[in-house]
């Protein structure tokens, strides 16, 4: 998704890409020289490193193949890009996307391993995450309980906190960039890990710095975004935790209007509530961890470790039975069918 324009100047379905490029367009896509863990490689096509396997994704400029690693035998996601297909604004992003990449590593957050740049083509060589989309997973997997939200909750936050302290504001945070690995053989992670994916939105800011191109996704965007009334920071994706834990508590928006403008509004108002009888049994603990999340006041709201420390991500309130009487998975599919409609 592009970028959400003002109050005053969105258009009919609320999104749009920004007016002005932040970024001049770069000669080259990969930077020379990299003090990361990604190796850059120059020159020699990826398919010379890699064994090209089948297509499991496919983008507007891009396509996503399973590989392996000749010599070590690691399987991958390999993300090719055709240079010819890429305007100079969607480059300057596909830049700044890789730079980003390059700097994380943390177990929720996904992955770069390589990147290898030719005249005509860039691929990146990433983890290979194989569980799919977090609110997708969650209905395969079944009916899950308030504590199994928090267990998934509390991997966003960790992925959120790690890269805030690198400096790095997601700006689009939504179901369809949380991504679900069934990799974990030390059982740490439940139900599954969760990895934070597409960076294509992120920027890099400095701890005093504030930001002012208005990025994300209507249902999960921020009040500050939409009104652009003044800059913002790395709250916004705070605010994109609550709307999240929200709809994995319940499995709707706590945003609802049938208009764009509607919509709008509400997330203005920082207009809510906990109808029942969805929110009849879930805890007040995991209530007040959403109140401090979606607050229209960026000041007011809690930081990712602010997060951590509060009683809910514990686990240890709410029960172990399914969520919304038994009714979660229905609800979470009726919510994915519609975010689908929405995306086409």
């Amino acid at each position: 998704m592009g970028c959400v324009k003002s109050k005053q100047q969105h258009n009919s379905n609320g999104t749009n890409k920004d007016t002005k490029t932040e970024d001049p367009a770069p000669k080259s896509v990969v930077a020379e020289k990299t003090d990361v863990d990604a190796q850059v490689t120059k020159g020699p096509a990826i398919d010379s490193v890699y064994k090209i396997g089948e297509e499991i994704g496919r983008g507007a400029f891009s396509v996503v193949k399973k590989a392996t690693h000749k010599k070590t035998q690691e399987q991958v996601a390999i993300k090719i890009i055709d240079k010819k297909l890429v305007d100079k604004a969607d480059l300057v992003l596909l830049a700044r996307e890789i730079d980003i990449m390059k700097k994380v590593d943390h177990s929720n957050v996904l992955k770069l391993r390589e990147v290898f740049e030719t005249e005509d083509q860039i691929a990146l060589a990433m983890e290979l995450v194989t569980g799919g989309e977090l609110f997708y997973k969650i209905v395969e997997t079944g009916n899950y309980s308030e504590k199994d939200a928090a267990l998934i909750v509390s991997q966003i936050v960790d992925g959120v906190e790690y890269l805030h302290s690198q400096g790095i504001a997601h700006r689009d945070l939504k179901p369809e960039n949380l991504l679900c690995c069934e990799d974990d053989t030390t059982g740490k992670y439940k139900p599954f890990r969760v990895v934070i994916a597409d960076f294509g939105l992120s920027k890099v800011f400095n701890e005093d710095e504030t930001l002012n191109t208005s990025c994300g996704t209507p249902d999960y965007v921020a009040p500050e975004v939409i009104t652009a009334e003044s800059s913002y920071d790395k709250s916004v994706d705070m605010w994109s935790c609550g709307v999240i834990t929200y709809v994995l508590l319940c499995g709707f928006s706590p945003f609802l209007s049938s208009t764009q403008t509607g919509l709008f509004e509400k997330i203005i108002r920082a207009e809510y509530d906990f109808p029942d009888p969805e929110w009849t049994n879930i805890s007040e603990e995991a209530k007040d961890f959403i109140r401090h999340l979606l607050v229209k006041d960026p000041q007011e709201r809690f930081n990712a470790t602010q997060c951590k420390s509060h009683p809910w991500l514990s686990a240890t309130y709410g029960s172990d039975v399914a969520l919304a009487g038994g009714k979660i998975t229905e609800l979470m599919r009726t919510y994915n069918d519609k975010r689908k409609e929405g995306a086409q």
